[in-house]
C-alpha cells in the first residue's frame, strides 16, 4: 500500500492550529483521521483547526471528548471527535455506535486511534504530533489513500 508522508514542524499552537485549518479546507468527504501522540503533544489543538476548516461555527468549542467519547459537530462536512484514551476494548464502542461514525461519510478524528488500528479502514489518515519543546511539536502525515488532502496546502 502507498504511502504519501508529509512532516512539518509546528512552532506555535497558532501554527498547529492553522495545518488543522489547511486540513479541514481540503479533506475529503468521510475521511477517517487517526491522531497519536504523547499527552500534551497538540491533538486536540489540531483537530480544533481542522474543524475551523470545515467551517464548524465558532459557537462550539473544540474539547477533547475524554469522558463522553465522541463529540459530534455540524460543518461544511459533519465533524466527529473522538477519544480512546479510556477505552480498553473495541466492545465498549459497540454501544455508542461508533462502528457507524466509522463508517459514514463523515470527517471522524480520533485520539488515541493507535489502540483500533486494525479496525480502521485502510483509508484514513494517520497524523502523529511529537513534543519536540514547550512550544514546538513534529507533525508526521501519512495517507494511505491518494487525495484524501492536498499535501501541498500545508
Amino acid at each position: 500500500m502507498k504511502k504519501d508522508i508529509y512532516i512539518r514542524i509546528s512552532k506555535s499552537l497558532q501554527e498547529t492550529l492553522l495545518i488543522g485549518k489547511k486540513i479541514g479546507k481540503s479533506i475529503e468527504q468521510g475521511t477517517v483521521i487517526c491522531l497519536s501522540g504523547d499527552l500534551g503533544s497538540g491533538k486536540t489543538a489540531l483537530v480544533q483547526g481542522i474543524a475551523k476548516g470545515l467551517s464548524v461555527p465558532e459557537k462550539y468549542y473544540i474539547t477533547s471528548p475524554t469522558y463522553n467519547i465522541i463529540n459530534q459537530y455540524p460543518g461544511k462536512i459533519p465533524l466527529f471527535h473522538a477519544d480512546l484514551y479510556r477505552i480498553n476494548n473495541s466492545y465498549e464502542l459497540e454501544d455508542i455506535g461508533f462502528y457507524e461514525i466509522l463508517n459514514s461519510e463523515n470527517i471522524v478524528a480520533i485520539e488515541w486511534a493507535e489502540k483500533l488500528k486494525n479496525e480502521i479502514s485502510s483509508d484514513r489518515i494517520d497524523i502523529h504530533m511529537q513534543i519536540l519543546d514547550d512550544t514546538s511539536r513534529k507533525i508526521t502525515i501519512k495517507l494511505y489513500k491518494e487525495n484524501l488532502i492536498d499535501l501541498k496546502e500545508l
